[in-house]
């Protein structure tokens, strides 16, 4: 089986859910940051989300957790999880164990490391591109990011800074 590929349009409208979902995880919720969906395979349809809930209860992990009891395994190889920043290594090997098809981040690790700084006590990120850890497997997932058109890196930041800069 394999995925449909992503157009423009279902890549922008899936990108614009997620940092609404990570900007209402800081108002509503006073949570990190930190947001992730999983598209069905037709790319549109939102199967479910999540934010981070704690320093190691990640957005994505706490997904395709989520997911890999929800769905079947062929099911989500055709399935996209969208999330805000990169994935950490704990998170991408969870995604490559869910086996979810296809990764989309719209803001990179090293970005994140611009916005928390050096010496953040809460130690959130470890230099190992997701796509390091992803590589290493035998099931294959399609990685995109970060996404470039649409800006989306700056507006992921620009959203986080509310909660860092506070």
């Amino acid at each position: 089986m394999s995925l449909i590929p992503l157009t423009p349009s279902q890549l922008q409208a899936s990108a614009s859910k997620c940092l609404a979902l990570q900007s209402s995880a800081q108002d509503l919720h006073s949570k990190r940051p930190f947001a992730a969906l999983l598209l069905a395979p037709d790319n549109t349809t939102t199967l479910m989300t999540s934010l981070s809930l704690s320093h190691v209860r990640h957005a994505e992990c706490e997904l395709a957790r989520n997911a890999a009891d929800n769905y079947d395994w062929d099911y989500l190889a055709r399935c996209t999880m969208v999330s805000t920043w990169e994935p950490c290594a704990m998170c991408s090997g969870t995604i490559y164990w869910a086996h979810i098809g296809r990764l989309v981040y719209l803001a990179s690790e090293k970005a994140l490391q611009g916005v928390i700084g050096d010496g953040n006590e809460e130690n959130l990120t470890m230099d190992m591109p997701c796509r390091e850890v992803l590589g290493k497997g035998q099931f294959v997932v399609e990685v995109i990011g970060p996404v470039v058109e649409g800006e989306w890196e700056e507006r992921v930041v620009q959203d986080s800074r509310r909660y860092w800069d506070k």
